[in-house]
């Protein structure tokens, strides 16, 4: 199970909010499953959360998704943006996405309640390209991958409030993620307490569908 013995305690050297079952698998995803905490300011993670609020208020929070991977959960989906938030998002693109990567538009905004959580699951190809980057809101929480054919090898990525994390190419496609329920939301040691969280996810295009196709969140 991840979280336990001596190899989870690994993390990649300079980095305190990646941790994995090896540092071999460390160094090999280094490039493909990235933290960059602090990328927000806590002004603009406000400036975002009260942008945000205004339509997620008109949603209720929902027990069940269309592939059962999402619990207490609301979502929505949002393409115009102030000019704070549409400066934000060029910083991510900027960040997170190769040139020549198109984004999906719109944006996919997910609010967890307190007790909500992403069950383990893999985005389908045909809805999300390459790429996938969030921006993580209000809450820390701890995101976890583990490989779909060898479970033993698996990352854990601390998301605190105001950090940006990118899943790109292997990290996306080999392994599968979650966002941690609250009993299980521990980084190594440490107690990572879950309350609402809002999340700010940009995704690349797939072969084949164009930029202003709607697709399914992922």
């Amino acid at each position: 199970m991840a979280g336990s013995g001596q190899l989870a305690l690994r993390t990649l050297s300079g980095s305190g909010w990646v941790r994995g079952s090896s540092s071999a698998l460390l160094n090999r995803l280094k490039d493909v499953a990235v933290v960059h905490p602090g990328f927000l300011s806590k002004d603009e993670e406000e400036t975002l959360s009260r942008e945000l609020e205004p339509q997620l208020r008109r949603r209720r929070y929902e027990y069940d998704h269309w592939d059962a991977a999402i619990h207490g959960f609301r979502e929505t989906e949002k393409s115009r943006w102030s000019e704070a938030g549409h400066t934000i998002l060029q910083r991510v693109q900027a960040a997170a996405f190769r040139p020549g990567q198109t984004l999906l538009s719109p944006i996919h905004v997910l609010d967890l309640e307190p007790r909500g959580y992403i069950k383990p699951h893999v985005d389908s190809v045909k809805f999300c390209g390459a790429t996938i980057a969030g921006l993580s809101l209000l809450s820390p929480s701890v995101m976890r991958l583990v490989h779909t054919q060898e479970p033993g090898q698996w990352l854990e990525l601390l998301l605190e409030p105001g950090s940006l994390y990118i899943l790109r190419d292997s990290a996306r496609y080999d392994f599968s993620h979650e966002i941690l329920r609250g009993e299980e939301s521990f980084f190594g040691e440490r107690q990572v307490p879950r309350g609402r969280r809002i999340s700010v996810i940009c995704r690349s295009v797939p072969e084949g569908m164009g930029p202003g196709q709607l697709s399914p969140a992922c």
